[in-house]
């Protein structure tokens, strides 16, 4: 690669499937409705791949109502923020991140690729029907989510029994850093073994060795600045997922006290939480985690049944987690749960997305 003026080496594309990203980044699926149309098509313009993040959808819809509208309404919710994306990104790339561990994870992968998205990443929890589900397209590029090498050799596996067909990439999500619902159990958090710098060149080898490198490695969780990305690619990946970053973008989709939250955060105010969907996950300290980590009340009705597994649902303890994430990407940020990774307190300023693809692609802060 040719150095560009700034001596920085240009970043290479990026290639998933049928599908060429000018620059190797992929915007993170962030829920509820905080990367929808508004992030992703913004993403899409700059050369990465914009990612519409499909659980609970409907909430700030027009279309949600009352409890028994919430899987209908999350399928039209969808279906406009695919078309809305593609209005605002026509030459873009569009896809959308289908979590496995949703009640509805089958109708969002089948509406996703009858609607246009050109690949969907798929974690929390592994992907096993991914193909089954998106066979009417498969242009498709379909993307798991992994925390391991052995999660990754299963899948692959087993894709090739029952599909005769192989993952167009595989996103590593670091749990030591990245934000939302994480890989491992509380006891696994923080282990240099679970984490990218041993994960990724595994995962890198493997696919080199087994399948002649076509199956591309993206990292994702701590990824920042051009530095990040650099060292994401000295592992070999060939790409990296990025989501805290965007967030204090003015083309996010979510509420300005959401995003004022994370410019006000300070060092140690990023937390973990217990999710009733029995996983940890990492966010910001807000009144609500404060509230919750004191024993004291929170909303812990169940209205949608949304996740396949919910201790909310089941057993009527910890929280409506569709609720509080709904909340506070409405501004309510007494009553919100807010998602995110490590890098929540480098926030200090809104920005736009292209000047953060500037940065990345120069190495160089823009200026005020």
């Amino acid at each position: 690669m040719e150095p560009t003026t700034t001596g920085v080496n240009p970043l290479p594309p990026l290639q998933i499937g049928d599908y060429t990203m000018q620059v190797p980044i992929i915007q993170g699926g962030m829920g509820i409705r905080v990367s929808a149309n508004g992030l992703a098509s913004a993403v899409a313009n700059e050369g990465g791949a914009g990612i519409i993040a499909t659980v609970a959808l409907s909430l700030a819809s027009r279309y949600y109502q009352k409890g028994k509208d919430y899987f209908r309404a999350n399928i039209k919710a969808l279906i406009e923020e695919l078309q809305l994306s593609r209005e605002k990104s026509p030459k873009g790339i569009i896809g959308t991140n289908c979590m496995v561990a949703i009640k509805d994870y089958e109708a969002m992968v089948r509406t996703s690729v009858e609607h246009g998205a050109q690949m969907i990443i798929s974690g929390a929890g592994l992907p096993l029907r991914l193909p089954e589900f998106a066979q009417s397209n498969p242009r498709t590029a379909l993307i798991p989510i992994v925390s391991s090498l052995r999660a990754a050799k299963l899948l692959a596996k087993r894709w090739i029994k029952l599909y005769k067909r192989v993952p167009d990439a595989f996103v590593f999500e670091d749990p030591n850093v990245a934000g939302g619902h994480l890989g491992v159990n509380r006891k696994q958090l923080f282990e240099a073994q679970h984490g990218s710098d041993n994960v990724v060149p595994e995962l890198a080898e493997w696919s080199r060795k087994e399948y002649a490198d076509e199956i591309p490695i993206v990292t994702a969780g701590g990824v920042w600045d051009r530095k990040d990305i650099d060292h994401a690619l000295s592992l070999g990946a060939k790409g990296v997922q990025m989501a805290s970053r965007f967030l204090c973008t003015f083309e996010c989709d979510a509420h300005p006290n959401f995003k004022q939250a994370f410019i006000d955060a300070k060092e140690g105010d990023v937390v973990i939480v217990d999710s009733p969907a029995g996983l940890p996950g990492r966010a910001i300290n807000t009144p609500f985690t404060r509230t919750l980590f004191r024993g004291g009340e929170v909303a812990n009705q169940c209205f949608a049944t949304c996740l396949e597994y919910c201790l909310c649902r089941e057993q009527g303890e910890a929280f409506c987690v569709a609720a509080a994430l709904h909340k506070a990407q409405q501004g309510d940020m007494t009553n919100g749960l807010v998602f995110t990774g490590t890098n929540a307190v480098r926030h200090t300023k809104m920005m736009h997305v292209s000047e953060i693809f500037a940065e990345l692609c120069s190495g160089q802060p823009v200026s005020s």
